[in-house]
């Protein structure tokens, strides 16, 4: 009895602790991250967490954890202590907070910081998608690219894939279609109109949010999958992570079948959101990250910024590597993520200007510089002439409060995109409905690729003349198919095929 007194205290504590950090991570998260949905949050916190950065992490514990730990003290003090309970009514002294009814505010306290924690997060929502509605999009759309013909030119063309983080269309300016002021991102913006892209609008522009697709990892899926990065619930195991969609067919396995050498390099480490298994479980021969750049000399062994390195570093280190790659007999494909643009505000390096208000937009415009520099070095090596170079966003900046101050709330974001040196050509880029799966069969048609049906996965070949799903369903449609069960994505893409 006396063990049970002393447990019962600590028990609740521990209860409303979890359900006030659970509330406050909530609110920590959508404050600094926006409404990315629940799916964002499931994967990150069931993949590999190495290589967060430091920023994040002290974030978190300064505005979720700390102020949990005091307001979760004060409140069991008040409720546990009954001196402070006391209260006097009719001349006499009463305790509202008797032990009864102490474990009944315990309990309403837990219950309702869970789920207005619930609500923020769109865990209802979630939930409901997963075991209460079905979709049948893929049985009726999704094309499964190792059941589709695709043919290589008899040369092959080797593949350059940048994704620049968080980069969008919107930090144009507004008499450029943009959402900002003025124009952040002057390079980028020429090298669109200069080259082939895709855009929602008469100018440069770009692909939607898109549900499940809307950070890093579920990104890289989606543009070469052709399926956003979605999760079954019901089939998770939280003792490994697997990877993610094993029985698919992505860029990856097909370039793999056809002999291509092919890289990730990130400046971050590439075991973070599963992106280093994905990629080498799907063909990559070498991942280059933040160890890989120790090793090589190209930073010393305890450095440390950011996420890792900054994407001057970056750039350098893919020029060294390219030109090893290149002089190799194989076709390669190097894919290459940036990582200065992360929210929050962006990491400021050495060569960032001060011509901008915030850092962020400071930032923002040094990387559309030095992505400039490092397509105009591209240009110059004897490979670039056989080489087709993708740019894309990877998702909408999770900058917030960045957009809180900036951007009008009626603006419809969008990210960027951009296809150098492709090898065939379209007059039908403008005013298109496109999401980031159409990349997928977009770029094996830029490396001159012919596609039987001009569908890969939900992905449609945006050179063809075939309307996309979201130009034949609507964005909206679309994505609310994207979010309900699929017991064909489950267990053909889920699930391990070999």
């Amino acid at each position: 009895m006396k063990l049970r007194k002393i447990l019962r205290p600590i028990l609740w504590s521990a209860f409303l602790f979890l359900s006030f950090l659970a509330l406050s991570a909530a609110l920590w998260y959508m404050r600094k991250y926006g409404d990315t949905g629940f799916m964002s949050i499931l994967s990150t916190f069931l993949s590999p967490w190495n290589g967060c950065a430091n920023s994040l992490k002290e974030s978190f514990i300064c505005y979720a954890l700390l102020p949990t730990i005091g307001i979760c003290g004060a409140v069991t003090l008040f409720l546990l202590n009954r001196k402070y309970g006391k209260l006097r009514i009719k001349g006499k002294q009463i305790y509202p907070f008797s032990q009864k009814w102490s474990n009944r505010l315990f309990l309403l306290l837990s219950v309702a910081s869970l789920v207005t924690a619930a609500c923020l997060v769109h865990f209802p929502r979630y939930v409901y998608d997963s075991f209460f509605t079905h979709s049948r999009i893929y049985e009726e759309e999704y094309r499964a690219p190792a059941d589709v013909e695709i043919t290589f030119p008899e040369k092959k063309r080797n593949l350059i894939y940048i994704y620049l983080e968080s980069m969008e269309s919107s930090f144009l300016s507004k008499e450029l279609g943009g959402g900002c002021e003025e124009n952040l991102i002057p390079e980028l913006y020429e090298l669109a109109r200069e080259n082939v892209n895709f855009s929602h609008n008469d100018g440069v522009g770009g692909f939607p949010r898109t549900t499940h697709a809307t950070w890093t990892s579920a990104a890289m899926v989606s543009q070469t999958a052709g399926v956003p990065l979605t999760i079954d619930i019901a089939g998770i195991d939280l003792t490994e992570f697997k990877g993610y969609l094993p029985g698919a067919t992505t860029l990856q396995d097909i370039l793999r079948e056809e002999g291509y050498y092919q890289t990730l390099m990130v400046g971050s480490d590439a075991s973070f959101g599963g992106r280093r298994e994905y990629y080498e479980q799907h063909g990559a021969d070498h991942v280059y990250d933040l160890y890989t750049a120790r090793e090589d000399g190209l930073i010393p062994s305890d450095y440390m910024v950011w996420w890792g390195f900054e994407d001057a570093k970056l750039f350098a280190y893919a020029k060294e590597e390219l030109k090893k790659i290149s002089a190799g007999e194989q076709p390669f494909a190097f894919t290459l993520l940036t990582v200065d643009t992360h929210h929050i505000d962006g990491y400021s390096c050495e060569y960032c200007p001060s011509h901008h208000k915030e850092q962020y937009e400071n930032v923002l415009s040094c990387s559309s510089r030095q992505v400039l520099e490092f397509v105009r070095w591209l240009q110059e090596q004897e490979f670039y002439d056989n080489t087709t170079v993708i740019i894309s966003g990877d998702h909408p900046s999770m900058d917030q409060q960045y957009f809180a101050r900036n951007v009008d709330s009626d603006y419809t974001r969008h990210s960027y995109n951009c296809i150098l040196n492709s090898a065939v050509t379209t007059t039908n880029t403008k005013n298109r409905d496109f999401t980031p799966m159409d990349m997928f069969p977009t770029t094996l048609a830029a490396m001159g690729c012919s596609i039987e049906g001009e569908r890969l996965g939900l992905g449609t070949n945006l050179f063809s003349d075939l309307p996309t799903l979201s130009e034949e369903m609507g964005v909206e449609t679309l994505n609310r198919e994207l979010s309900k069960r699929s017991d064909y994505y489950n267990n053909e893409l889920i699930e391990d095929e070999t």
